[in-house]
């Protein structure tokens, strides 16, 4: 029987640097997992990473490529659009194919724990793997970014790290390790400098002020760009699809008298949420087959096999 397959998503805190994100990138491929995709975000200051393997490929990579970031990401100096804690930021694992949940979550203790020990950083469960109901949000456990939680941590007992010191590391802060369902990384961009604009239309949409179940969304502004941003995670494709989401967000822009500029997919998809027409539905302002992750990782692994 074959070994389970798990995606890992690290993002880390840099955007603009390439000889620092290709570092890492590789350290987090380093114990065998194929490395299915970087994506840089100059305006967010923020990498997403993507890889997948074994558990024990992914779990290795995952402590490899933090230590990395530890040693090349200096958060008092950062600064982007992106809310951020740590150096490597959040660390999420994602069943693939037969693998489940547990598992994930399994991967995510063990690796939270490892960061923890071998590296210094305090670290949080989040999502499944949550230890705290509260701490299934994300956006509760990263509250405050790194200089909140910097003078928090080791006085209120609520923001108390599930493992390691209680102090954030002076440099790299600290980390989320979680466990989840394929999430969707999709930005909407409008041909504005409205922040107001975009930060209305992402309250009205996101799921926890009433609108589309499985939706989390912020307004950013993109300076580099000279627009502003609907950036959104999808959680559950399955319940808001990107063209739904889309949809959402472009009627919105159109009732408020704004463009949109084009749309934008970080990181990979699964098949399952490419309906027929889908780059030209949603407006993509660059799409390439192989992000679909399904592609992705069968070309990957007949390459390095």
């Amino acid at each position: 029987m074959s070994a389970p397959l798990l995606e890992c998503v690290p993002n880390i805190s840099d955007g603009r640097d390439p000889a620092v994100v290709d570092a890492v990138a590789r350290a987090f491929a380093s114990a065998g997992a194929v490395l299915l995709d970087v994506e840089r975000d100059r305006d967010h200051h923020r990498s997403v990473i993507t890889i997948a393997g074994t558990p024990r490929q992914v779990i290795d990579g995952a402590v490899a490529g933090t230590r990395a970031a530890r040693d090349r990401i200096d958060l008092t100096r950062h600064e982007g659009a992106h809310p951020r804690m740590g150096a490597t930021d959040v660390v999420p694992f994602v069943p693939l194919g037969d693998a489940t949940v547990a598992q994930a979550r399994e991967a995510a203790e063990e690796a939270a724990a490892r960061i923890a020990s071998e590296l210094g950083i305090p670290t949080y469960l989040y999502g499944d793997a949550a230890r705290r109901p509260e701490r299934r949000d994300l956006a509760k456990v990263r509250e405050g970014q790194f200089e909140g939680l910097r003078d928090l941590i080791g006085t209120d007992p609520a923001r108390a790290p599930d493992f390691g010191p209680m102090a954030v590391h002076p440099t790299a802060g600290a980390t989320a390790v979680g466990a989840r369902f394929f999430l969707i990384a999709f930005n909407v961009n409008l041909a504005t400098r409205d922040l107001a604009v975009a930060k209305r239309i992402a309250k009205e949409i996101r799921e926890r002020d009433g609108g589309l179940p499985g939706v989390k969304a912020l307004g950013f502004d993109l300076a580099e760009k000279g627009w502003v941003q609907v950036s959104m995670n999808l959680v559950d494709y399955r319940r808001t699809s990107p063209v739904d989401a889309y949809d959402a967000v472009a009627s919105r822009a159109q009732a408020a008298g704004v463009t949109v500029a084009g749309s934008e997919l970080v990181g990979l998809i699964p098949k399952a949420a490419c309906p027929d027409g889908f780059p030209q539905r949603v407006r993509l302002l660059a799409w390439d087959p192989d992000q679909v992750i399904e592609t992705r990782l069968e070309r990957r692994r007949t390459v390095t096999t």
